[in-house]
């Protein structure tokens, strides 16, 4: 990636940094929680450093094979006990601003995108919405705690759109990257996620993002059965 602008690269370290310190404050700053998300990292960096995500002709692409642990950790975290109470004491809040992380992913898209590194399919100029997540959480957050101008169900409402907005730019990355079964950018792929630093955003960023989506969810639905 050596015609890149450095700042891109910079940027997306400072976002993913930003998202792991945020996750971390929603978690009540658990140095568990910290140690883990430091370590996965440091391994996905490594990793990302290397050759190995390059392969991509293999079933199941050895990407996915990354992200797997994290979205297993995500099913456990639901599934058991445990889990589930470690995901009901995160910070709603600080979940929901969060999101505003989005705005500078889908920036960092778009100057992938041109670049040459992602299909532009993949971009707020092409079929992405999911910078409006981002644009709105600051919105969200201060309309729902900070003035409460509008009822919890709206932000459970948003959480749901936004969770949809996050699947559709998941299922077209996915299908863009050049694996056996790609469908999009066939004349350019998505290869920008089998380098670091940009392969955080499918092991790090999005799984940070999608767990804070589907605990908020959790908490809200639970707090409208309760009431």
């Amino acid at each position: 990636m050596e015609n890149l602008p450095a700042y891109v690269g910079t940027i997306f370290i400072l976002t993913t940094i930003l998202t792991v310190v945020l996750f971390f404050n929603a978690a009540g700053r658990s140095k568990i929680v910290l140690y883990i998300l430091l370590s996965w990292m440091t391994i996905q960096g490594m990793i990302g450093q290397t050759a190995f995500l390059k392969q991509t002709d293999e079933i199941p692409p050895r990407l996915a094979l990354m992200v797997a642990p994290t979205l297993l950790l995500i099913i456990i975290l639901f599934i058991t006990k445990k889990g589930r109470s470690f995901v009901d004491r995160l910070n709603l809040k600080t979940l929901t601003i969060l999101h505003s992380v989005r705005v500078p992913v889908e920036l960092v898209l778009l100057w992938l995108s041109i670049y040459r590194y992602v299909p532009q399919i993949m971009t707020f100029k092409g079929m992405n919405l999911d910078i409006l997540s981002g644009i709105s959480a600051p919105l969200i957050y201060y309309l729902v705690f900070m003035r409460s101008h509008i009822k919890k169900s709206i932000l459970l409402f948003w959480n749901l759109i936004c969770l949809g907005l996050l699947f559709n730019i998941i299922i077209i990355a996915v299908l863009s990257a050049p694996f056996p079964f790609q469908q999009f950018g066939l004349d350019l792929p998505n290869i920008a996620v089998l380098y670091f630093p940009f392969n955080w955003l499918p092991t790090v960023v999005v799984p940070i993002v999608l767990l804070s989506h589907l605990a908020s969810i959790r908490q809200l639905l639970k707090a409208r059965l309760i009431n």
